[in-house]
């Protein structure tokens, strides 16, 4: 997503600041293979594109299309990250399937099984039917049900008694197994009613008076006839809750797993891996899961067995990737135990080795960390690394199946198939030709891949010149969401395998969801490529893209409906630094950005701003020659007013401040301080003060407008270098066409981006200069908002009294009082002038209990026409006023209106009410006004 991009820029930034101090930043930019995502984008596409399946393709085929598809958009990450300008070392770049990376992931699987971590198991896991694969704890979501919810099913047809198609969950539902030799029913209840086809066991408690003449007896299985012992377990069942009797089905049951294996049950696996019901659901062999679940209910009903069912809360586990219910199943896997490495990485946090910011986050991974359950790493799919483990037997053996667990000693984990076929020879005990070797079909989760990404780039495990030089890196940004997905997995594998950590520092920024809150998923079709900020996109280039896709045609028009009123005009040209300053401004929101397209076209604004406003300023400084060493020279000159040393003061205090922000992650503060810089200080302050100043020529003038010139160049070129980081294209544009680039001497740098980031001297803060200034401010706002208030014609100079408390303020007013006649458009500005000689005919505003400021309106104001405007205004508001005020005392209002609507109306009224009183003020202060100008 945007965000994302504009965060692979902050290392290069904050190496930016402090290049001249340091050896140049190695910022490697790669791209992971995206083992689950790519293969279902292409599985859509060539079904889309030519209705088959990978398997119509098969392995090898399939395979050769995904790497068409990367060839044609796996660089899209890329070229987005070039437009935005993110200063990586373009030759290293990697991508986790190439040569150097995947040396790396067969060394350190390798590895792990050396080291006796990695090894092949049969668990209960997370199974997603829609992908056919296995996934890791870490990549589930869960939704809580209150009660009866209807849900789509993407892999189910539909659900025939639904008008939606939607399949129903939440409920609980009680049926009754017969007793073996016997009338009675034992009556059980689930939210999965399917897995009864599973089912080997009912639970009971052993203390249960209820069922004590049932302990070693049997249930007998209504559609199979399978006998079903009643077993006795305290740890699973709770007497007082339902009817105390509890289903076991270990195979697709956490908790009913661990009863099987304390009881010693059969494990029946129900279930396909598309999520079919398999040989062992009887009749209902064949059938989707959810429609099986109907189809069990409905024979249950005609054996008379079933009882009923309640509304029930629950949690469905989906998968993050296909968001589909996940099945819990028992599957053959390869398992990383990570309890070490775990440890290792938490006591690395504990012991301030590696710092997790903003520090909230460390809770998290203390938690995670603290109890981490060991790493599936299998996933049975095609797309990936194929792992590099063998399974061994000698030509002629039968009845030795890889999938038997009884056979799991027969897998060679090698490097290569000739080391594989070497230990081989030693397992088996013959020669290399009696042996047949089947590799195993599954590939890595992705994350094994990523996670070796800090040191598989650097050339390891050969101990490369890169990875002597650049391992272990500093800092890490990322996403707060893959902590555990990534971040993780790096610092245990770092410390694992190179006995290192691979950074010290871990920066976690925000997730960017669209403006109203919502994930950026492709599935929602609210995903803003930064490309279409940059150039600009119409709403039909947009809606086409969707129409391109693989989305199903009911979330295309969803999505449609979305884009067409988000963008109606589709989204404007924004440029690579609008894009990026309007992403920093994000940073300061904490967990959740919700990125408003509107707010970046704002700071496009700003861009023009920027340029305008120096191009501008350039023609003040066309004349001008700056040296080397201009900012010593200036403040060593003797020359400066007091709007030039307020100027440098304020350059000196963003440059600190945006330094202090960098360094402490605080990238939104950093913007902010660099946009109020240019915005405030440069434009609205000293471009307007010295514009009387550059355009007098005068002899008499020089010295003044010297450093008037000196200090404008100094903060457009210092304030370039600020910004820099944040916006890099346009500042090098506009650093370039300062006077005097290229005859500053050797040392001048050739860019920008090779200049100096500019430092804080604190000798050159001038706080008493800053105050005066702010008190100038103030004057200047009076000033402005009096010819606001009395309509004065831009054109038209008017003459102010100021009365200001002694001390400061009036040193202040006194000295600046060229700079207040400038802003304030003044034909003259008298401080602190005897009563009677102020006239009578004045305006005032009264700024606070120090400072009050006066103009003389004597014939600038044409006061019949003003009184008339008003009486208009008061007649606009008086109207609505009284329609209001009957309406509030109308018999019934007090009983009839709710108390919102009646708070709403009082406030209005209340506003109403003061705009007339206000209105009625000024009438009279102008008829005042009119009387005194005519005795006058």
């Amino acid at each position: 997503h945007s965000l994302y991009f504009l965060y692979r820029l902050i290392p290069s930034n904050k190496a930016h600041t402090k290049c001249h101090l340091d050896l140049p930043p190695n910022n490697i930019s790669g791209t992971d293979h995206a083992g689950i995502a790519t293969q279902s984008v292409v599985e859509k596409m060539i079904m889309k594109e030519s209705n088959q399946t990978r398997h119509d393709l098969g392995r090898e085929k399939f395979i050769e299309k995904v790497w068409e598809w990367k060839a044609e958009y796996g660089n899209r990450i890329t070229t987005q990250l070039r437009r935005l300008g993110s200063s990586v070392d373009w030759s290293r770049e990697r991508f986790t399937m190439d040569h150097m990376c995947s040396k790396a992931v067969i060394e350190a699987f390798n590895r792990f099984h050396e080291d006796g971590l990695l090894y092949r198991a049969e668990r209960l896991g997370n199974w997603s039917c829609a992908l056919k694969s296995a996934i890791s704890d870490i990549e589930v979501d869960y939704i809580d049900l209150d009660g009866r919810t209807y849900l789509e099913v993407k892999t189910h047809k539909g659900n025939p008694n639904d008008a939606k198609g939607r399949y129903e969950f939440g409920v609980l539902t009680s049926f009754a197994y017969p007793v073996e030799d016997s009338s009675e029913q034992l009556i059980v209840a689930t939210t999965r009613l399917e897995t009864m086809l599973g089912d080997t066991a009912v639970a009971i408690h052993p203390e249960d008076e209820r069922y004590k003449h049932l302990h070693g007896k049997f249930v007998i299985h209504p559609f199979n006839g399978r006998r079903i012992p009643i077993v006795c377990d305290e740890k699973l069942v709770d007497m007082s809750f339902g009817t105390g009797a509890v289903k076991i089905t270990p195979a697709h049951d956490p908790n009913d797993y661990e009863c099987g294996k304390r009881h010693n049950l059969e494990f029946i696996t129900i279930l396909g891996p598309d999520g079919s019901i398999n040989h062992n659901g009887s009749q209902f062999e064949g059938m989707m899961r959810y429609d099986a679940r109907i189809a069990v209910e409905e024979a249950l009903k005609e054996k008379g067995l079933y009882k009923g069912k309640e509304p029930n809360k629950m949690r469905l586990g989906l998968c993050s990737r296909s968001g589909d219910i996940l099945e819990p199943m028992i599957t053959p896997q390869w398992y990383v135990n990570c309890d070490g490495m775990a440890k290792r990485s938490t006591d690395a946090v504990r012991k301030g080795e590696l710092k997790i910011l903003p520090a909230e986050h460390e809770k998290t991974w203390f938690q995670w960390l603290d109890n981490i359950r060991d790493w599936c790493v299998s996933r049975q799919l095609w797309w990936g690394h194929q792992i590099p483990a063998w399974f061994a037997t000698k030509k002629g053996e039968e009845g030795v199946l890889k999938t038997d667990m009884k056979n799991n000693d027969r897998w060679v984990v090698a490097r290569n198939e000739e080391d594989a076929f070497a230990k081989a020879v030693n397992l088996l005990g013959c020669s290399k030709d009696e042996i047949i070797l089947e590799r195993d079909e599954d590939v890595l989760d992705t994350w094994f891949s990523s996670g070796l990404f800090p040191f598989s780039v650097m050339g390891w495990p050969d101990n490369t010149n890169d990875f002597k030089a650049f391992y272990p890196t500093s800092l890490l940004e990322t996403g707060l969401d893959i902590l555990f997905f990534w971040v993780a997995r790096m610092v245990m594998m770092g410390l694992q395998l190179t006995d290192t950590l691979p950074f010290h520092t871990v920066y976690l920024h925000a997730m960017v969801r669209d403006k109203d809150g919502r994930k950026m998923s492709k599935s929602l079709g609210n995903v803003i490529d930064p490309l279409e900020v940059i150039n600009g996109c119409t709403l039909e280039t947009l809606l086409a893209k969707l129409d391109a896709g693989n989305l199903p045609a009911k979330e295309i028009a969803r999505a449609k409906k979305d884009q067409q009123a988000d963008f109606p005009d589709g989204i404007p040209e924004c440029g690579s630094d609008a894009l990026r300053f309007g992403l920093l401004a994000y940073t300061v929101q904490g967990r959740d950005v919700n990125l408003d397209m509107k707010r970046v076209v704002g700071y496009r604004m700003f861009c023009n701003k920027l340029w305008n406003a120096t191009r501008f300023a350039l023609h003040f400084v066309s004349d001008f020659q700056p040296t080397p060493n201009i900012l010593e020279e200036l403040m060593s000159s003797g020359k400066m007013a007091i709007r030039d040393k307020f100027m440098i003061s304020r350059l000196m205090a963003c440059s600190e401040t945006v330094n202090d922000c960098f360094a402490s992650y605080k990238f939104g503060d950093a913007q902010h301080a660099a946009y109020s810089y240019w915005m405030n200080d440069v434009c609205d302050v000293f471009l307007e003060l010295i514009k009387p100043v550059v355009y007098d020529k005068s002899d008499e003038n020089k010295a003044n407008r010297w450093a008037a010139q000196a200090t404008l160049w100094i903060a457009i070129e210092a304030g370039l270098r600020i910004l820099h980081p944040m916006m890099p294209f346009v500042t090098e544009e506009l650093w370039h066409r300062l006077p005097g680039r290229g005859t500053l001497g050797g040392a001048e740098p050739k860019s920008i981006m090779l200049a100096e980031f500019p430092e804080c001297n604190s000798a050159y803060r001038n706080f008493e200069c800053e105050e005066s200034m702010e008190a100038t401010m103030k004057i200047i706002r009076a000033c402005r908002s009096l010819r606001q208030q009395y309509n004065i014609g831009n054109k038209v100079l008017t003459h102010f009294f100021v009365k200001v408390a002694s001390g400061q303020p009036e040193d202040a007013a006194k000295s600046q009082t060229d700079d207040i006649k400038t802003l304030g458009k003044a034909s003259a500005v008298d401080i602190n002038l005897d009563e009677e000689s102020i006239p009578k005919s004045v305006g005032i505003v009264v700024v606070d209990e120090q400072m009050t400021v006066l103009m003389d309106i004597k014939g600038l104001v044409d006061y019949a026409a003003e009184i008339k405007k008003l009486e208009k205004q008061l007649t606009k508001t008086t109207n609505p006023m009284q329609q209001l005020e009957d309406k509030m005392a109308a018999p019934g209002y007090e009983d009839n209106v709710s108390e919102e609507v009646k708070t709403s109306n009082q406030e209005r009224l209340d506003g109403l009410k003061k705009k007339a009183t206000d209105i009625e003020e000024a009438i009279a202060n102008f008829k005042n006004l009119a009387e005194v100008e005519e005795s006058g």
